[in-house]
């Protein structure tokens, strides 16, 4: 009988912290139209679980030529991705270091990322992992 108890409780998600929703939104071009959709997308699921009384934890991954959305010296959507970070906790951004380190090298300098975003080893990777924790991938 513990030992079912047991069981049980390891598959229960933890209570505390514990979304009611996982979502990963994908960025990967350096398209302005495309950003935006991904920020839209973000705000109005985190809105519509709010409204709902329901958590929800969102995640955009970007990696590849979406990257410039988290780089300040290129981001055509930098105001509105910095207001993201202050306003909305349950969203936050990843950025791909293997990408990261591909423009480095080409460019020869640094590629700064907002201060705001995890910078995790490979995009690609991450996205597979937060899938296999429960969360929906969307690439709008």
């Amino acid at each position: 009988m513990v030992a079912l108890f047991a069981v049980a409780l390891m598959a229960m998600p933890s209570i505390a912290g514990a979304a009611d929703h996982k979502l990963v939104l994908q960025i990967s071009d350096n398209d302005p139209q495309k950003m935006n959709t991904v920020l839209n997308v973000a705000a109005n699921v985190s809105r519509l679980y709010s409204e709902k009384g329901e958590e929800v934890d969102i995640k955009v991954v970007a990696f590849n030529a979406g990257l410039h959305m988290l780089r300040p010296d290129t981001s055509p959507v930098s105001e509105r991705i910095s207001n993201f970070s202050a306003s909305m906790p349950n969203v936050a951004f990843q950025a791909c270091n293997n990408t990261r380190e591909a423009m480095a090298k080409k460019s020869g300098k640094d590629v700064p990322i907002f201060e705001f975003a995890e910078v995790v080893p490979a995009g690609v990777v991450s996205i597979i992992e937060l899938n296999e924790q429960g969360y929906t991938i969307v690439r709008p």
